[in-house]
């Protein structure tokens, strides 16, 4: 009897000692399943339902860099992934402005040409003129503003298509590039300007990257946070925490690992920086504000958008009007990539690469759909396949077919998605 109350005795103190982790382990594991299971669950219906978000252009991109990984093991070795991300920056800049003008349902065949004249404007002023970078910078780039804003007016009051118009002002802002820059043809630039630093500067202090890093999970976090507390209060659909937090996790790994890679060449490029800024901050611009709410109701509908009493013709010029200022940003970068202006700036395949890029990345030639960052990821795509060709030394030829080939596959993608969503009600 004395052991037996002795064991009594002794059970409620084996009990108190269990050590309770492993029930969190448990809880937590638990949590996590149900996590996936939801996600799972939401992405299976807006798949059905012709959503189908930036997972395409991310497949595409992981199968993109896994083949050449394979094919050359120097294709994600830091000095490469820092000139990849260099090299995005100027056509880069000029896509972001086309999403602009796919969000209407329209298209800007001008953006070539307006760089090139931008660029041209500030050669000559700058170099053979004498007037100051920063000042000879501003008049080039107010060049491209003025250029959208005349075929934006031109196209919003008389209705002819955005493309013909663009068309047009593509042989016209061309021959005004060819006339500034004269019989010389190219301009030289100084390699240790302003406009030349655009590229050639990086930030050698391993926190700039790494602060840049945290800067942008905090901003995310921060972005979800608040629209899932605005949400909850009107009582609407939010993301849960764990999911909130799940994404800024996800944002924090890739962030940080590219700071890591960075900092193993010559650190945080300004090309870069400037461009995420941009991205990010006309991002903020398209869903966050009233105006970028607009944008997005004329490229839903125009008519409806008419009756909404929104101003249908300021939009449409406005939109031009930032497409043609980021093409002369664009077009400032691609000359300081090279620290020269010719008569071929602006010409080539930048026309047909800012816009696939556009496309690649998600933004709908249907308009109403697409964001800053769809020209991010696809112009990252395109530079990433011209890339991988170069160090396996395969033909431009091959480049050609491999990027139309994903170009159509996007274009293929977007009208099926399009398709399913009217099937379900949701354009």
């Amino acid at each position: 009897m004395r052991r037996t109350a002795d064991n009594a005795r002794a059970e409620p103190t084996t009990a108190h000692a269990e050590d309770p982790r492993p029930r969190r382990g448990r809880a937590v594991a638990h949590a996590l399943a149900r996590a996936a299971e939801r996600w799972v669950t939401v992405s299976r219906h807006k798949l059905s339902a012709g959503e189908v978000g930036s997972l395409p252009v991310l497949l595409v991109l992981a199968a993109v860099w896994i083949t050449f990984q394979s094919l050359n093991q120097s294709f994600l070795s830091p000095r490469n992934l820092s000139n990849l991300s260099v090299e995005v920056a100027g056509t880069g800049l000029i896509a972001v402005g086309i999403v602009f003008v796919l969000l209407i349902g329209e298209l800007d065949l001008s953006v070539g040409s307006i760089s090139g004249l931008a660029a041209a404007v500030f050669a000559v002023l700058n170099v053979d003129n004498g007037v100051p970078e920063w000042l000879a910078a501003i008049i080039g780039v107010l060049a491209g503003t003025a250029a959208g804003t005349i075929q934006g007016f031109s196209f919003a009051r008389t209705r002819v298509p955005a493309f013909v118009v663009t068309l047009a002002g593509l042989l016209t802002w061309n021959g005004f590039m060819l006339s500034i820059l004269g019989t010389s043809g190219t301009v030289n630039l100084d390699e240790n300007g302003l406009v030349a630093k655009l590229t050639s500067y990086y930030f050698t202090n391993d926190g700039a990257a790494y602060g840049l890093a945290a800067i942008a999970a905090t901003i995310v976090f921060l972005v979800h946070y608040q629209d899932r507390r605005r949400r909850k209060t009107v009582g609407m659909p939010h993301r849960s925490l764990g999911g909130i937090a799940a994404r800024t996790g996800a944002l924090a790994v890739i962030a940080f690992t590219g700071a890591y890679l960075l900092n193993r060449f010559q650190g945080l490029p300004l090309a870069l920086l400037i461009f995420l800024a941009v991205v990010a901050g006309l991002d903020i611009v398209l869903r966050h504000t009233h105006y970028g709410r607009q944008v997005y109701a004329v490229g839903g509908s125009v008519e409806a958008a008419r009756r909404a009493s929104l101003s249908v013709t300021r939009v449409q010029t406005s939109v031009l009007a930032i497409s043609g200022t980021m093409a002369a940003i664009g077009g400032l970068f691609l000359a300081s990539r090279i620290t020269s202006v010719s008569q071929s700036s602006g010409s080539g395949v930048l026309l047909l690469n800012a816009i696939a890029a556009a496309v690649i990345g998600g933004a709908s030639l249907f308009g109403g759909r697409g964001t800053t960052w769809s020209a991010a990821l696809g112009m990252l795509i395109i530079q990433s396949i011209a890339s991988g060709m170069a160090l396996t030394d395969t033909p431009a030829a091959v480049q050609f077919v491999i990027t139309g080939g994903v170009l159509f596959a996007a274009v293929l993608i977007d009208s099926l998605s399009r398709r399913s969503q009217k099937a379900h009600g949701r354009a």
